[in-house]
């Protein structure tokens, strides 16, 4: 429930205090286990290392599972690695959560992980349901005790809770359900399209109201994010649901829920140049976070559609005017190279280099640019970081117009350059179209909210960039994933490099008729190698 739910909300912290007894119990047990001192020694016992062994991942287990089912909530801090986190929570499953009756059973261990199950029943003004879900704990060895502790983390009370500060409650829901349908009217349900789930229930909070359902009674993870809607997990009592409109299409929908199901932290997003509504938004996430609206990294070499732009409008070059591709480039110290086995071509265009993505034809122009040449081409024609309103939380895209080495990293999409999928496939977008229509994920007409506005592009300029994305699609680096998509198709392969990453990230943008899509795997390779397939197999579906 969002701030402001009705349900009674326990935040007192517990200090935990171990005395004296505590810690002769805990030098007893540690003898037993053969890390006592000498008999009669008067110093205290060494502090243990190394794993927590068998027995002691069984007694730890055992003792904290035991706590939590008496209600024991301080107890049950106490027996963790963070005793002042894990005691509002805890105390707050029996408290605003409203759970009574529980009854825990734990699996066999693997190693120093323990499974178990959860039953128990929530009650609130008059009204109960049973709970029953899974979890599973780890013991740890206590950093400065030497003592086996539960490695606390807030999912070990329930899965859904994410965040360090996240809690349960239990009360009349903050929003009333809806019943989100697509463009056609079809039904939109976190249990056929997962990747909706988090989606739909930020969709209830901001317009449950508008849609005119009336609230029921629930269990509901509170997430400390603000950006990230309550999660609703059980139903005590149902309210109405009303009708709400998106704009997503439940076939592109589907297909780009499979398209993420094959690659690991991989988030992609179409929408409709035409109108600049979102087709279908997928996370395939261990977090479960919305990565294709709210990330915020390096886009790569899809960034050269701006910065191929930004040549053309600055009368810099043409897609036929020159645009060299040597093997290295030098800009203010800092030297930049191609993906390897690429030939050199100092007779090279423009298009020619984008269809093959040479970076150093982008740097070697970093002289011929202003510093905020490529801001204001992504700001004022594509619409970048204009505080959109697409209807659920999201970045907008930045492109700083920043200085030094940046300046050259900013045109082939590292530097200082942050994206998410939404803006590359807006940006793909208002490339082929001219026009930048802001992308919205349910109607304007809705709420009436003040969409952001760019001038867009030229019928020059887009008749190049369309050229040059063409010849991507069908004879540069994209060609292989882009076959058989027919003839009007355009994109732009990418690869980003992160600090502390072993490979890059993969990024793929494209259209195809009156749809485009951009996708980005996290540590996927070259853009062809994940986010091309996941790109295609939505634009095939549109």
């Amino acid at each position: 429930m969002r701030k402001g739910a009705k349900a009674a909300m326990v935040g007192s912290v517990f200090a935990v205090m171990v005395g004296g007894a505590g810690y002769g119990a805990f030098n007893l047990v540690d003898a037993l286990n053969g890390g006592g001192g000498e008999a009669g020694g008067s110093g205290p016992a060494p502090v243990r290392t190394g794993p927590p062994s068998a027995a002691e991942v069984k007694e730890t287990s055992a003792d904290f599972l035991a706590a939590w089912q008496k209600g024991e909530a301080a107890s049950a801090a106490a027996l963790t690695n963070n005793a002042e986190k894990a005691g509002p929570l805890l105390t707050s499953y029996g408290q605003a959560a409203h759970i009574t009756g529980v009854k825990i059973t734990p699996g066999a261990a693997t190693g120093a992980t323990v499974p178990f199950t959860v039953k128990a029943t929530v009650s609130y003004d008059g009204k109960s349901q049973p709970l029953s879900y899974r979890s599973a704990l780890t013991v740890v060895r206590g950093v400065t005790t030497g003592k086996a502790l539960v490695d606390w983390q807030p999912s070990v009370v329930h899965p859904e809770l994410t965040g360090m500060d996240d809690t349960l409650v239990t009360g009349e829901s903050s929003a009333p359900p809806i019943e989100a349908v697509d463009r056609n009217g079809k039904v939109l349900t976190k249990e056929k399209y997962p990747s909706l789930g988090p989606i739909l229930d930020q969709l209830r909070e901001k317009y449950g109201e508008k849609a005119g359902g009336t609230p029921g009674v629930e269990l509901a993870v509170h997430h400390a994010d603000p950006n990230t809607a309550d999660t609703p997990l059980l139903t005590l009592a149902k309210g109405k649901a009303g009708k709400l409109p998106t704009t997503l299409s439940a076939s592109v929908q589907a297909a780009a829920e499979q398209a993420v199901a094959t690659y690991a932290e991989s988030s992609v997003v179409a929408v409709e140049p035409s109108t600049g509504d979102v087709l279908a938004v997928a996370n395939h996430r261990k977090d479960g976070w919305n990565a294709a609206f709210l990330g915020e990294v390096a886009p790569g070499s899809t960034m050269k559609i701006v910065s191929a732009a930004t040549f053309i409008d600055t009368g810099i070059t043409t897609a036929n005017g020159p645009a060299p591709c040597p093997p290295d480039a030098t800009w203010q110290s800092q030297t930049f190279h191609n993906i390897d086995g690429m030939k050199p071509n100092e007779n090279a265009t423009l298009s020619e280099s984008f269809a093959r993505s040479c970076n150093t034809a982008f740097v070697k122009y970093a002289d011929a640019v202003k510093v905020d040449s490529l801001t204001k081409e992504a700001t004022d024609r594509f619409g970048i970081g204009l505080n959109w309103q697409t209807g659920i939380p999201s970045f907008d895209g930045s492109v700083p117009a920043s200085g030094g080495p940046d300046t050259a990293a900013n045109l082939i999409g590292q530097g200082q350059v942050q994206m998410n999928p939404l803006n590359m496939a807006s940006v793909t977008a208002t490339a082929m179209t001219g026009a930048f229509h802001q992308p919205v994920i349910v109607p304007k007409s809705l709420d009436g909210r003040e969409l952001a506005s760019a001038r867009g592009l030229s019928a020059d300029t887009v008749a190049q960039l369309r050229a040059m994305m063409n010849r991507t699609a069908t004879s540069g680096t994209a060609s292989e994933v882009m076959r058989g998509l027919g003839v009007r198709i355009g994109a732009k392969t990418g690869s980003a490099e992160v600090d502390g990453q072993a490979r890059s990230n993969s990024w793929f943008t494209g259209y195809r008729d009156d749809i485009a899509a951009a996708a980005m795997v996290q540590d996927g390779g070259h853009g062809v190698d994940a986010s091309g397939p996941i790109v295609a197999q939505v634009l095939r579906a549109g």
